[in-house]
This record gives structure tokens, sequence and C-alpha cells, in this order.
């Protein structure tokens, strides 16, 4: 798909459905994603298989995420409809050894740059729990805005949103990580 200053993305394979249920099923990083309820080895089947089926649909999906300096896989992240809606979601998760160095944001920025530049998305949203200051965080240095709290994957959470026009006035000040270097 794309690479950011430290990050690759690619497709997911059935292939990857080990690692995807190894990485979820650590308690803190699934905590936020559902928690064993949605991030159970018959789940993550469902879910890799819609992942799968969202590139042939749509053009794109939620990918593998790798560290460069590796290729390690170190979480997913990608753009995807929000079930029950018309709207395109970004996401995001991220293994524990990870956190705490803006991959998260870096992820977000360069799929939000990806949609809007590349997909010719009008609109993108993005939900967290309530609690999950850390991915609210996320959504603001992105430039995305809260909208209204919902419900989605069973949960009530917070959706934020941005549009192309809003993304692509932020993007020229934005100096974070994120800023997508080639296409592959």
């Amino acid at each position: 798909m794309f690479k950011t200053e430290r990050l690759e993305f690619r497709q997911f394979t059935p292939e990857d459905l080990p690692l995807l249920i190894e990485q979820r099923s650590d308690p803190e990083v699934n905590r936020y994603l559902g928690g064993t309820k949605l991030q159970n080895p018959d789940a993550l089947a469902r879910r890799l298989e819609f992942y799968i089926g969202c590139y042939e649909k749509y053009g794109f999906g939620t990918c593998a995420m790798l560290w460069k300096q590796t290729g390690e896989m170190i979480g997913s992240a990608g753009i995807q409809p929000l079930a029950e809606t018309d709207e395109i979601e970004v996401g995001y998760s991220i293994i524990k050894n990870f956190w705490g160095r803006g991959i998260g944001t870096e992820a977000a920025y360069g799929w939000l740059d990806f949609g809007f530049t590349d997909a010719g998305l009008d609109r993108i949203v993005a939900v967290a729990d309530e609690e999950n200051i850390a991915s609210r965080r996320v959504m603001e240095k992105c430039g995305m805005r809260f909208e209204r709290n919902a419900f989605h994957y069973e949960r009530q959470v917070v959706l934020y949103a941005i549009t192309r026009g809003e993304f692509l006035a932020f993007r020229d000040s934005y100096k974070g990580f994120g800023r997508r270097e080639s296409d592959f």
C-alpha cells in the first residue's frame, strides 16, 4: 500500500492470522478493541476475511503494519467501512512494545492522507472508547474533531471526524510523523 517515515503497510493475507491472534490476545492490547469477545480466534478469522474483502471491494482496508527497520508486524492500521453506516473509518492497533512512540499518530495520519489523496474520500471518521485517552489524542493530533457519542462495535464510543478540506488545510501545517514517503 504505502510507507511512512518508520512504517510500511501491506495487505493482510490469510497467513497473517496466527500472528494477528497472538498480538490481539494481549489483554492490554485488546482492552479497547472489544476484549476477548471481539478479539478471539474465531472473531479474528472473520475480521481478517473482512479486511481482505475490503481491498477487493474498495481498493483499501485495514493492513498489516510493519516496523520498517526490522520488517516486524507491530499491529494493524487502515481505513475501512464503519459497520452499519455509510462512513469510512480510520483505525489502528499496536502491540504493547511499540506504545508511546507516536506510531498511532503516524499510522492514522498516513491513512488519512491516503484516504483523501488517493482514495478520493470526502470524509473519514474514527471511533474509540471514551476512556481511551491515547486514541483520542491520536485523532486530535491528526486534525480530527469530536463530533458525537455513538454506539459501535457493541459498545459506547466517541466519534471523531474530518473532511477532505479540513485535512488538506491541516496537512499544510502538520509537522509530525506520518507523511507518506512513497507508494509501492
